[in-house]
């Protein structure tokens, strides 16, 4: 068996957007027929550049290979141009393009990824999503105490038992920064709103950005700790895992992190600091799914958990279950909702969710197949990033 061919898609997101502008998708095709498809979380270089570097990777280290040997070609490919480090745009791309020799290999054997990989080990997962705005609402809602209340009561009547949101306002190319008052007295106030909306019904996750220093972070936990979330993500940025850990041991929250590492040496630091006990590494930027496999070993012997993270769509979404479904130090999965709307239209068949939970598909491979009329039916013709900071200093 053989790689022949890759095709990229770069599909606009529609209103309300939810996941991103757009996503960067990609099928390959083998000599012998069989397809797989893969998902980038690329957000450093616009998507045609996106689009260039995954041909530019297909066609050096890809075409005419085995997918089956996936160990020998990733490696090639993370030490190629004498690199050998991790590198944010090089491991989107490489985890597209593994994700879909996976969904190949399943397909030729006929097994879904997660049999090949130790078997299926959680019948179903956990789930939560972050608090988005109702139909007809804009940006407003995020900063409002009260509809986050209400909204968060509606996805707990909806069987969520996990609800994540950054109560604490925008995240700039200038951060880290000091809370201010203002600040701190808004998100306690809507932390607390949404606590008494949902009481014990559900955790509450606080998806804080990376905005605050070290010192801001610490100042912030103190406040949220009262509330008992179930933890406090990204509290610094992500590039001093040292400076997470000294948060990490000055509060009872537990510490997540894991949306801008990519490979199993990002990991192992944060680790090794006693920075974090959850990971939220993205199936789409992390290096792949033997890759995230690995940092779910890694978690396991130091009594770390996975909660796989997913701002994209839902390919990237759909290795998250794969991964999720056979690793025994599972927490929660994220959701974009209940994985309805565009989301479900780019799939032949939805995923499957149940009253807070999704159900691990039997389907070989991913277990999921890409619509190609729907894709190719929503190009994204800009030239935006996926995910753009502000760029001027927040009080």
């Amino acid at each position: 068996m053989k790689l022949d061919s890759v095709k990229v898609f770069i599909v606009g997101n529609p209103p309300p957007g939810f996941g991103g502008r757009y996503f960067v998708f990609l099928k390959l095709r083998t000599a012998c027929g069989i397809e797989g498809v893969g998902e980038a979380y690329a957000a450093t270089f616009g998507p045609t550049v996106v689009a260039a570097m995954i041909k530019d990777v297909f066609a050096r280290r890809f075409l005419g290979r085995d997918p089956f040997q996936v160990e020998s070609i990733w490696r090639e490919s993370y030490g190629s141009g004498f690199t050998l480090r991790p590198d944010a745009s090089m491991m989107g791309v490489l985890s597209a393009l593994e994700m879909a020799c996976w969904d190949i290999i399943g397909k030729a054997v006929e097994q879904p990824i997660y049999n090949l990989l130790g078997g299926r080990l959680n019948e179903r997962l956990r789930s939560y999503t972050y608090l988005y705005p109702a139909e007809g609402e804009g940006d407003e809602f995020y900063h409002d105490a009260e509809r986050s209340a209400e909204r968060a009561a509606e996805y707990v009547k909806q069987g969520f038992t996990g609800l994540k949101f950054d109560p604490t306002g925008g995240f700039s190319a200038y951060d880290p920064r000091q809370p201010t008052q203002e600040a701190l007295e808004r998100t306690v106030r809507l932390v607390r709103m949404v606590r008494e909306a949902v009481g014990r019904k559900a955790d509450l996750l606080m998806g804080t950005h990376g905005q605050f220093t070290t010192s801001g972070a610490i100042r912030l936990a103190r406040h949220l700790q009262p509330f008992d979330p179930l933890w406090f993500e990204e509290p610094v940025p992500p590039e001093m895992p040292e400076q997470m850990a000294l948060v990490a041991r000055s509060t009872s929250i537990p510490i997540a992190t894991g949306e801008r590492l990519t490979t199993k040496y990002e990991f192992a630091r944060v680790l090794a600091m006693g920075a974090a006990n959850i990971l939220q590494m993205n199936l789409g930027r992390v290096g792949g799914i033997l890759e995230a496999k690995k940092v779910a070993a890694l978690a396991e012997v130091h009594y770390a958990q996975i909660a796989p993270h997913l701002y994209c769509g839902p390919i990237v979404g759909a290795a998250n279950i794969q991964i999720a479904t056979c690793i025994p130090n599972f927490l929660i999965l994220e959701s974009i909702q209940r994985w309805g709307g565009f989301h479900a239209q780019l799939l032949k068949k939805p995923i499957i969710w149940e009253e807070g939970y999704v159900i691990p598909p039997i389907a070989p491979g991913l277990g999921v197949e890409l619509d190609e009329e729907v894709a190719l039916a929503h190009p994204y013709t800009g030239d935006l990033l996926h995910l753009e900071m502000i760029n001027r200093p927040l009080g």
